[in-house]
């Protein structure tokens, strides 16, 4: 068990909002008062998780997550840390294994008593630790866009549920490419399976189109020159993909290996970002696109900054994704809700967290607020890939509610 502090030389450029509910100067307060149930603080530190995958076929989508983690702890701490408690990390690898992931939680939340874990990225790994988390009665902040069809007390959702990405994304496609039928392909787990049931819903019911194929691939797999095959034959308007981690890499260099490139076919994944086009390569999937709450090349002075901060603590050729972005997101929405709730009692951050008053005004990817029911509004992006990686982005929604029980699609 390794314990450390991360740090950084000299206070990066913030988003101002995110600022906002700093309160280093104020008294600091006693930890009798803000810790009665037994957690890993003393009078200048508190203790948090950070739980993801650094190995196996999941670390090139995770290893983005964990740093932009590290960089907002960072940050708070350079601040003052949060009711006047500079935060320290336990670090432990989920190695792309689902059990793996709860016997981790297990120790984050049993052993070392953190206060909160920022981790998890598949489903399959959320549904293996929520179980350790919802008994232990911890609190886990998410950052994947995922199927939805969840709500738990003791999950904080950074990401987008179905509705801000599967459906946004569809009717975008629909709509700009005239597209009627579709052939989805996803690794083979809850996430890409519903994602595609979800989807499969949605183009048959309410856009009149039609489902030519549907396919699922192994976990890590990096044969797909049968589907590939099957998508020639059946020539659909759109391949609507769901493949995940580092099989992606074989996927698009396959794809355009047959000769599918974005020049003769429309292709819109929901499960690529800046992390995976780094292992991809730009020139695999250039004029594809994928649908996401945000890309790296948004232009506004928040992102700048961000990207900024990222790069001086992670490398000139560090690149960031939607999921690393969300990942971001989860201690500073973390530190406004213990600052609101004036303690780091699960129950009562839970409670300041649900109240609709958390809010992110200049946070990356633009303003973000927590929805009572753990998600967060935000908007949906499709962005155009190039060659050099990074993605032009060509729709931008308003600000979308969340809601992961959709009628109809459950």
């Amino acid at each position: 068990m390794k314990y450390f502090r991360t740090k950084i030389k000299g206070l990066m450029a913030l988003p101002a909002a995110i600022l906002l509910s700093t309160s280093c100067f104020a008294a600091t307060p006693s930890t009798a008062d803000i810790n009665t149930t037994g957690l890993a603080i003393t009078d200048d530190t508190v203790t948090v998780g950070i739980l993801h995958s650094l190995t196996g076929t999941m670390a090139i989508s995770e290893t983005g997550a964990q740093e932009a983690e590290k960089l907002a702890i960072s940050q708070i701490n350079e601040m003052g840390g949060i009711l006047g408690r500079k935060i320290e990390i336990v670090q432990e690898d989920g190695a792309s294994d689902w059990p793996t992931f709860a016997e981790k939680s297990r120790k984050l939340l049993v052993r070392d008593k953190v206060a909160a874990v920022f981790g998890a990225w598949t489903s399959a790994s959320r549904k293996a630790v929520l179980p350790v988390f919802e008994k232990e009665n911890g609190l886990l902040y998410y950052p994947t866009f995922y199927e939805g069809l969840e709500q738990s007390k003791n999950v904080i959702y950074t990401g987008q549920e179905a509705t801000q990405q599967i459906l946004d994304g569809l009717n975008w496609v629909a709509k700009e490419k005239k597209a009627k039928t579709f052939y989805l392909i996803g690794s083979d787990y809850i996430w890409p399976r519903t994602s595609m049931k979800i989807a499969r819903k949605h183009i048959e019911n309410v856009l009149g189109g039609k489902v030519v194929g549907e396919e699922y691939k192994p976990l890590g797999d990096t044969q797909f020159g049968s589907v590939i095959n099957k998508i020639r034959l059946k020539k659909p308007d759109v391949i609507y993909a769901a493949v995940v981690g580092g099989s992606n890499v074989a996927w698009f260099k396959q794809l355009k290996a047959a000769g599918i490139t974005a020049k003769k076919q429309t292709l819109l994944t929901i499960s690529v970002t800046e992390d995976e086009v780094l292992g991809i390569g730009g020139e695999n999937l250039e004029g594809f696109y994928s649908i996401m709450k945000y890309f790296q090349s948004q232009d506004n002075e928040n992102n700048k900054a961000f990207v900024k901060a990222f790069k001086e603590m992670w490398g000139e050729d560090s690149v960031i994704g939607d999921v690393t972005q969300a990942a971001y997101l989860g201690p500073w929405l973390w530190k406004a809700a213990v600052e609101k709730a004036g303690s780091f009692d699960v129950d009562k951050v839970v409670k300041a967290s649900e109240e609709g008053e958390i809010e992110l005004k200049t946070a990356p990817e633009g303003y973000v607020k927590l929805h009572p029911n753990h998600h967060l509004w935000s908007v949906a992006r499709v962005g155009e890939w190039k060659k050099d990686g990074q993605a032009t982005v060509v729709y931008e929604s308003g600000l979308i509610e969340p809601n992961p029980f959709p009628e109809g699609y459950q």
